[in-house]
């Protein structure tokens, strides 16, 4: 769960190519992208994540960067490297553990189209042995699409989990490779 006591949270929904799409910003930045199949049920998980913040609406900031994520979504090709903010042009407030922040960062280092396994990932960061709290990393990911979890798989090629459920990340993974 975020630290969200008194923190002001607007956000915007809308139906995309995976069902709908939930951004959501602090004062800081864009905080959460989520995947889900119901406006209500996505903005119900944002209540549940942020239970203490203020939350009042949408604003047209908000609406703007739902956009760009629409984008993205729509075109993934044209933002390779998506999950940068200068690639977006958007603030983010990225909040984890520091061992988590590494691991995300590396996550933006894989290129549109291709995946890492979570051994890759994990060797990558320097922490060979860290394969599962790779996996754990990914799952705890609030930034779907601009933290480009989907683009990690198993090691034995097979998609693993995701966060936002399977049928996405296979989406998201076949947008990416045109």
């Amino acid at each position: 769960m975020l630290k969200d006591r008194g923190e002001r949270i607007r956000h915007s929904v809308r139906p995309c190519a995976l069902g709908s799409v939930l951004v959501a910003a602090s004062d800081r930045g864009v905080c959460v992208v989520e995947f889900g199949d119901s406006p209500a049920l996505l903005e119900a998980s944002l209540r549940h994540r942020l239970p203490d913040a203020c939350h009042i609406g949408t604003d047209t900031r908000c609406d703007d960067w739902v956009g760009r994520v629409l984008d993205v979504i729509a075109r993934p090709g044209a933002a390779s490297d998506a999950a940068s903010d200068a690639a977006f042009d958007l603030p983010l407030d990225i909040r984890g553990t520091a061992f988590q922040r590494v691991v995300w960062t590396a996550l933006c280092a894989i290129p549109a189209g291709t995946t890492a396994s979570y051994r890759e990932v994990a060797e990558s960061i320097g922490r060979p042995g860290a394969a599962r709290a790779v996996a754990r990393a990914c799952a705890s990911n609030a930034l779907a699409l601009l933290v480009p979890c989907h683009r990690v798989v198993r090691g034995d090629g097979g998609l693993g989990g995701y966060r936002w459920g399977i049928e996405r990340k296979q989406q998201l993974l076949d947008r990416e490779r045109g």
